[in-house]
């Protein structure tokens, strides 16, 4: 499955865009000027999505990939 696939999917899941998780993600003080901090590790992030959003493995890794700057 492609990367844009990935952000289809999850968008039909949860009704969020990557820069809605993004706005998210800093609310929760996992990013600081759209920046993951230095002491935030990818764990934190994709358990956060996993829980919150049941979002699976793969779809969590997506938007943290997102997060670090992937587009496609």
């Amino acid at each position: 499955m492609s990367f844009q696939a990935y952000i289809n999917n999850i968008k039909t899941k949860t009704g969020k865009t990557p820069d809605d998780f993004k706005k998210l993600a800093e609310e929760k003080g996992f990013l600081e000027n759209g920046q993951i901090k230095a002491t935030v590790k990818a764990t934190q992030i994709t358990d956060w999505l996993k829980n919150e959003f049941e979002l699976g493995h793969g779809y969590a890794m997506t938007i943290y990939a997102s997060f670090k700057g992937r587009t496609e």
